[in-house]
C-alpha cells in the first residue's frame, strides 16, 4: 500500500514539474509576443466618395392577371380536362359540366322556333286575307285590324323563341368552361361529382399569367422622397428610377432584373408606407404568383465617408473611433452611421471629417487618450508576413518583434 502511494506521488510530481516548465515557457513566449509592437496600431485617412448599397424590401409576387374562373351555369362536374398547375392557353376548355339538362333546353328551344315561324305563316295569310276583305268591305275595320295585330304577335313570338333558343346555345356552351387567358392553373377546389353553380363561395380556379409578373412592395415615404426629390412627372421619376433585382425564398438572386413601374398615390397612415410595383420578365417560368421574396433596391451615395465595420466599437446602440491626434494619442468619437451597409462597411453621416485618421484595427484594446504607434495597413501585413516567416525559420528572438 505504501509503495503504490509512494509511486503515486512520485507520477504527481513529475507532472507539476512538467505543467510549471510548460507555465514558464509560455509566459516568455507571451512577454515576448507583448512587447513586440504593442503600441502599433493601422491607421488609415478617411475620404468622402460614393458608394453602392443596397436595401431588401418584403415583396409578394402577383401575375400580371390573377383571374378567378367560376362556373356560369348550374350542374354537376363530369370531368377535368387539365390538372392543377397546368399551363393553358385562351379558350381552352378546363371543365365539364353536365350539359344534359342544357342540350335537352336547346332542343326545345329550337321546337320553340319551328313553332313560332308557323304560327307567324299562318298569320302572315290571314292578314293578307283579311286585308283584301277589307278593302271589297265585307269585313269591318275591327276586325281587319284584330288580323294584323295577331300578325305582329306572331312576329314578336318568333323574336322571342330566337332569343330563348340563343340563351340555350349559350348555356349548353357554358357547361364547358373555359379559361380566359394564357397562364397558368391554380388549385381546384371542385372536383367531378360536385355541385356548382355561379353563386359559390370559391371559384373553380384561377389562371395566372405569368408571362410577366408583378412584385409588390413597400418603401417608407422618407426612403420614396429621396428618390422623387429631382421632380419631374411621374413618368419621368418612374423612369429613373434604377433596376431592381429579385432575391427569392430560397436565397439565390433571379437572374433577371426588374423595373419599377407603378407608385401608389397614397400613403399609409397606419404605417408610414408607400406600395410600390415592380415588373419582372418570366422567361424561364421559375416565378409563380403568390410567392414571397424580397425586393433588392440599390442605392448610390455621393460624397460619403466609408469606414470599415471593425474599426468602430458599439456601446449601447451607438457607434464610435479612435481618432488619429497630431500627438499620436487616439480619441475616443461618437459617430452617425446610415442604416443602408454592405455588411463590411458603415456609411458614416457625421461625427468624422475628411482627412482624419482613424485607426481600423485593435480597437478593443485602446482606450481614450493612449498614445500609439500609427502604421498603414500594409505596414502592419508586411510585418506580420516578417514575424511568420522568422518563425518557420526558427529565429525565436526576431519573430513578431
Amino acid at each position: 500500500m505504501k509503495k503504490h502511494f509512494l509511486k503515486f506521488l512520485v507520477t504527481q510530481s513529475k507532472l507539476i514539474a512538467i505543467c510549471a516548465t510548460g507555465f514558464i515557457l509560455f509566459s516568455c513566449g507571451n512577454s515576448q509576443s507583448g512587447k513586440m509592437g504593442d503600441d502599433e496600431f493601422a491607421v488609415t485617412t478617411v475620404n468622402a466618395t460614393s458608394s453602392d448599397q443596397t436595401i431588401s424590401y418584403p415583396a409578394t409576387i402577383k401575375g400580371t392577371q390573377d383571374i378567378e374562373v367560376r362556373p356560369q351555369v348550374s350542374g354537376f362536374i363530369v370531368k377535368l380536362y387539365v390538372d392543377e398547375g397546368a399551363t393553358v392557353r385562351k379558350g381552352q376548355p378546363l371543365f365539364l359540366i353536365d350539359p344534359t339538362q342544357y342540350a335537352a333546353a336547346v332542343k326545345q328551344a329550337e321546337a320553340a322556333v319551328e313553332t313560332a315561324k308557323a304560327a307567324l305563316a299562318t298569320q302572315t295569310l290571314t292578314e293578307k286575307n283579311k286585308h283584301m276583305l277589307f278593302e271589297k268591305q265585307i269585313i269591318s275595320s275591327f276586325e281587319y285590324q284584330t288580323a294584323v295585330n295577331n300578325l305582329l304577335t306572331a312576329k314578336a313570338n318568333l323574336a322571342q323563341a330566337n332569343a330563348s333558343l340563343v340563351q340555350a346555345k349559350q348555356n349548353l356552351d357554358f357547361c364547358t368552361v373555359k379559361s380566359p387567358s394564357d397562364g397558368v392553373i391554380g388549385t381546384f377546389p371542385y372536383r367531378v361529382g360536385a355541385l356548382v353553380s355561379a353563386s359559390i363561395a370559391d371559384p373553380l380556379t384561377t389562371v395566372s399569367e405569368i408571362k410577366d409578373l408583378y412584385v409588390y412592395f413597400s418603401m417608407t415615404e422618407k426612403e420614396l422622397l429621396n428618390l422623387t426629390r429631382a421632380g419631374g412627372t411621374l413618368k419621368e421619376q418612374l423612369e429613373k428610377m434604377p433596376a431592381v433585382k429579385l432575391q427569392l425564398a430560397d436565397g439565390t438572386i433571379y437572374e433577371f432584373e426588374g423595373k419599377i413601374d407603378a407608385v401608389s398615390g397614397v400613403i399609409d397612415q397606419s404605417t408610414g408606407s408607400v406600395s410600390m410595383r415592380a415588373i419582372f420578365p418570366n422567361t424561364t417560368n421559375i416565378l409563380r404568383s403568390g410567392g414571397m421574396a424580397n425586393i433588392i433596391f440599390p442605392y448610390t451615395m455621393e460624397n460619403v465617408i466609408v469606414i470599415p465595420q471593425n474599426a468602430t466599437v458599439e456601446i449601447q446602440d451607438k457607434k464610435f473611433v479612435y481618432v488619429l491626434q497630431p500627438d499620436s494619442t487616439v480619441k475616443y468619437t461618437e459617430i452617425q452611421i446610415s442604416p443602408l451597409n454592405d455588411g463590411k462597411n458603415f456609411i458614416v453621416t457625421s461625427g468624422l471629417k475628411t482627412n482624419e485618421k482613424i485607426v481600423i484595427e485593435g480597437v478593443q484594446q485602446l482606450t481614450d487618450g493612449r498614445k500609439i504607434v500609427p502604421i498603414t495597413k500594409a505596414q502592419q501585413v508586411a510585418k506580420y508576413q516578417q514575424a511568420l516567416k522568422d518563425q518557420r525559420e526558427g529565429n525565436l528572438a526576431t519573430a513578431f518583434n
